[in-house]
Parts: C-alpha cells; structure tokens; sequence
C-alpha cells in the first residue's frame, strides 16, 4: 500500500502530541459568556451545535438566548444540517471562542434546539480535528 508509512509516521506524531479529551467534555464560550457546561464530543457529527432559543438573524447578526441569557454574535451563514433524527433543518452559524480547560480554539458553531439532547452543546469531528484525540472511556 502506497503512503502507509507515510500515514503511520503522521498518527504516531498526532497519538504523542495531541492531548486527550472524553466524550463528555467541560467547557466555555468566552466571547459569549457562557460556561461553564458539558459538551458531548462526536465524531459522527461534522460541527459543532450550541442548544439556542428565540434565534433572530438581522442582518449580519444574530441574536438568541441560552438557557435565559441573550447573546448576540455576527452571522456567518446559514447551512443545511441533518439533526439527530436524520431531517434537514437550516441553521444559523457563528463563529467563537470555545475554551477546553486552558485550550482556546475558534470554530464554527451552529444554532438549534437541543432541549431534548441532555446536553447543550455537541462538538463534532471538524471542531477537534487536529487538536485532540477521543478517549471514549
């Protein structure tokens, strides 16, 4: 197999130096105010999704409320996600600051009712990509 060295080089490099995180993590969104809380690590899901209420987009902002708090963020885009269910539902993206013990990374974040997930942010494979490894115990 072609570049099988190659690939084994770059994870054994990636398994010494990229720290460790479970599925279920604590974290923070300093830009927003917000945290600490539990966010659950998901590997299946592409990006990351904040549980929000009364989205209202204005132009290139958004506002919305998280758990009572009203936040206000620019608007990146709105983008075409499949829920936990499997149906399609358009979402607002920002962009954030998201804080993981003394770890501070930006990332896009996607609005949505997650009342009923149990926790009130997912973050998905493109959000910890290159910065952490999923220790699922």
């Amino acid at each position: 197999m072609a570049g099988q060295g190659k690939t084994n080089l770059y994870m054994a490099r990636t398994l010494k130096q990229s720290p460790l995180i479970g599925w279920r993590e604590q974290v923070r969104l300093p830009d927003l105010g917000l945290g600490p809380f539990i966010a659950k690590i998901d590997t299946g899901a592409r990006t990351a999704a904040l549980h929000a209420e009364d989205i209202e987009i204005h132009g290139g902002a958004v506002r919305f409320a998280v758990h009572g708090k009203v936040c206000e963020a620019s608007l990146e885009g709105r983008r075409r996600v499949k829920n936990s269910s499997g149906a399609s539902e358009m979402r607002a993206v920002i962009i954030t600051t998201i804080r993981i013990g003394k770890a501070e990374f930006d990332a896009e974040v996607t609005l949505t009712d997650r009342a009923d997930m149990g926790v009130p942010m997912l973050l998905g494979r493109a959000t910890i990509r290159g910065r952490y490894l999923v220790h699922p115990g």
